[in-house]
This record gives structure tokens, C-alpha cells and sequence, in this order.
């Protein structure tokens, strides 16, 4: 089903908490990724995809339709995932470099939702010596495959600044995957 079609049953009383649960179906995979790959522990991807969804329901009747539902629930969600990486290092007066290590040991353990081969975990172990930003930006261009466009629509950033992120965070990537070959 279109998302034009879901807002549609979704603004109809009689037929929202279907569309909820269809538009849930839909992109619950795609959300719970975008998030997982920000804050690495599958159990506050979890949350966080739980809180997305939350948000969603009860701003869903107020959507202006601005941009595509798929940008406007990609933003909440890497909106989320910020905000609890933020959290997190504040709760705790921690620097970010405390919070990747924390995260880094997230990365040594099996999960059905992260391929545990050793190039990708590398690759993860990279990406989170990257700014939230970069690595937001990179995960969006690299791993979800969007548009500078849709990444704009999603982060609020004119699209110059998005490539010179993704330009600059694909080299520290390189950089740092050499360094540990």
C-alpha cells in the first residue's frame, strides 16, 4: 500500500488503527536499521524504534505532507537516536570517545540484525570514530542508499554540507580501516 493511500485510511477514524498497523509493518524494519546503526545495542534500537513509532501515532494527523512519509519517519528516528546518544553521555558526564567504547563492545557480540563478518564489523568500528553527524549521513547515503535529497529532507542540511560530510567521513573511514589492516 502507497503512503498516500495509508494517510488516507489513517485520517479515517474507523480505519486508523489499521493503517497504523500496516504503516508499523511497513517501515518497522527500515526505522529499527536506521537506528541500530546509530546507537549499535540492539535493545535500545529497539526502544527507540518503539518510540518512534509512538511519536508517530500521535503526530501522524498533524504530517503537512512537506515531504514523502518515509523522510518524515527517517528524521524522527535519527532525530531519537541522537537525542538518546546525547543522553546517554550527559546521564553519565562521559566524553564520546567513552560512549564508542561502550559501543565498540556492543559490536563483539552476534546480532541478527548487524552481519557479523569481520569487514563489516570493522566497517562498523569505523563509522563510530566518525561526529553523529558524519556517521548519520554516511549510514543514510551508504547503507539506505538515499538521495542527497531525501538525506536534505531528512536532516535539515543543504546538500553541499551533506556531501562534504559523506566526502570527509568516506575518508576517515578509508584512513582508519588502513590503519587497522
Amino acid at each position: 500500500m502507497d503512503d498516500a493511500e495509508l494517510l488516507r485510511l489513517f485520517a479515517q477514524e474507523e480505519s486508523k488503527h489499521f493503517a497504523f498497523n500496516l504503516l508499523v509493518k511497513q517501515y518497522h524494519r527500515r526505522v529499527y536499521m536506521v537506528i541500530r546503526k546509530l546507537v549499535i545495542v540492539h535493545e535500545d534500537a529497539d526502544d527507540l524504534t518503539q518510540e518512534v513509532f509512538l511519536r508517530v501515532w500521535t503526530k501522524l494527523d498533524e504530517f503537512e505532507r512537506m515531504s514523502s512519509l518515509f523522510t518524515w519517519l527517517y528524521r524522527i528516528a535519527t532525530n531519537e537516536a541522537l537525542a538518546h546518544l546525547r543522553r546517554k553521555r550527559l546521564r553519565f558526564f562521559i566524553p564520546i570517545h567513552d560512549v564508542e567504547g561502550d559501543l565498540l563492545k556492543h559490536l563483539q557480540s552476534p546480532s541478527a540484525y548487524l552481519d557479523g563478518d569481520e569487514a563489516a564489523l570493522k566497517l562498523q568500528k569505523a563509522l563510530l570514530h566518525l561526529p553523529e553527524k558524519q556517521r548519520l549521513v554516511f549510514n543514510l547515503k551508504y547503507f539506505e542508499d538515499l538521495t542527497y535529497e531525501q538525506i536534505q529532507e531528512i536532516t535539515g542540511t543543504s546538500v553541499g554540507a551533506l556531501k562534504a560530510s559523506y566526502h570527509l567521513a568516506v575518508k576517515k573511514v578509508q584512513a582508519q580501516l588502513g590503519h587497522d589492516a
